[in-house]
């Protein structure tokens, strides 16, 4: 019987970049946009906050864009400071790479396996599937999963008892699955 696990965000993971003022190089997202009109063009920033000392940054979400070339229920979304699109825009590898950011994605995730049934079973096939791109080393995900220490799970590794046509040592943000044998 194949288990479904599900990797789901908890919260807005923490933006890696470095303040001007104090040095500190986590901002966290608040999902406030700050949107700006030039006659026919319009600029459009996500508003981020450093965690040491409060200061605001803006990502550049819009640059000097037509608007209307603007889809409507994306200026409605930005108007009205869209959650899921903060979500959705941080996410995004455009974003990540036009403003040099990172995401950091600790604490802000959790492991849904359904239940603890599989944990005295012989052999599980389980299919891990990521809610969002969420990088985590899928061994972290076994061992977290499974009750076992990562140790432990890089043993059942190496002695073959523990199989994924992924590499479960790199981190991953993809969908995979995984056998255990014990």
């Amino acid at each position: 019987m194949l288990n479904n696990w599900v990797v789901m965000p908890t919260c807005l993971p923490l933006v890696v970049r470095r303040c001007h003022t104090c040095a500190s190089e986590r901002f966290r997202a608040n999902g406030k946009f700050r949107v700006n009109a030039h006659h026919k063009l319009i600029d459009a920033w996500l508003l981020v906050l450093c965690t040491s000392c409060g200061e605001t940054a803006r990502l550049t979400v819009l640059e000097r864009v037509n608007v209307r070339s603007i889809r409507p229920e994306l200026l409605d979304r930005l108007h009205s400071n869209d959650l899921g699109l903060t979500a959705e825009l941080l996410q995004g590898p455009v974003m990540q790479r036009r403003n040099r950011i990172a995401l950091d994605w600790d604490n802000a995730w959790r492991l849904d396996t359904g239940g603890s049934d599989h944990l005295g079973r012989e052999a599980i096939d389980v299919r891990v599937r990521f809610a969002g791109r969420i990088p985590v080393r899928p061994v972290r995900l076994i061992a977290e999963g499974c009750g076992l220490s990562r140790a432990e799970a890089e043993r059942l590794i190496t002695e073959g008892k523990l199989v994924s046509a992924v590499r479960q040592n790199g981190k991953l943000s993809g969908d995979f699955t995984f056998t255990l044998k014990r």
